[in-house]
């Protein structure tokens, strides 16, 4: 008799070798985007800085150009961050990829972490009051238990 085993990412034991960074363009992701960059530069492993772009339902934005208006965030997040790696290029060397998902900021994130098979996951802390009372992405994606979780004030 035959087992047949699913065959599963297995994540490394000599620290991280993908960081996934959620950010959103506030303070506390940019942040958190900072630390992941710093993590992976001592661990040698690539950061993968993740921007997961709001859908809204149709008929939610009448008359707002929402799509236009989160592609000019998702470009302007790859600007600043373009412009940091070459602020800091020869002090601190970081293999780092942007990448867009679309979604509610949880499901984005846990998209972005399976796909990217991410060993861990910065993000920073929420900066909205009622998060204290339904729990944030941060507490969310703790509480899933598939990766560790840095939350960045």
């Amino acid at each position: 008799m035959t087992e047949h085993h699913a065959h599963r990412f297995e994540r490394g034991t000599d620290g991280p070798k993908v960081i996934v960074a959620g950010v959103d363009g506030s303070e506390s992701s940019l942040r958190a985007a900072a630390y992941a960059a710093g993590l992976a530069r001592r661990q040698h492993a690539l950061l993968a800085v993740v921007y997961v772009q709001p859908v809204l339902a149709a008929g939610a934005a009448l008359g707002a150009p929402v799509a236009d208006t989160t592609d000019e965030i998702a470009e302007d997040l790859v600007a600043q961050i373009r412009d940091a790696a070459r602020r800091l290029k020869g002090i601190f060397e970081v293999r780092w990829e942007f990448h867009t998902f679309r979604g509610d900021p949880y499901n984005g994130l846990v998209k972005a972490a399976d796909e990217l098979k991410a060993d861990a996951v910065v993000v920073g802390a929420s900066e909205q009051a009622g998060h204290r009372i339904v729990g944030s992405v941060a507490v969310r994606l703790v509480k899933a238990g598939r990766w560790p979780v840095t939350v960045v004030p």
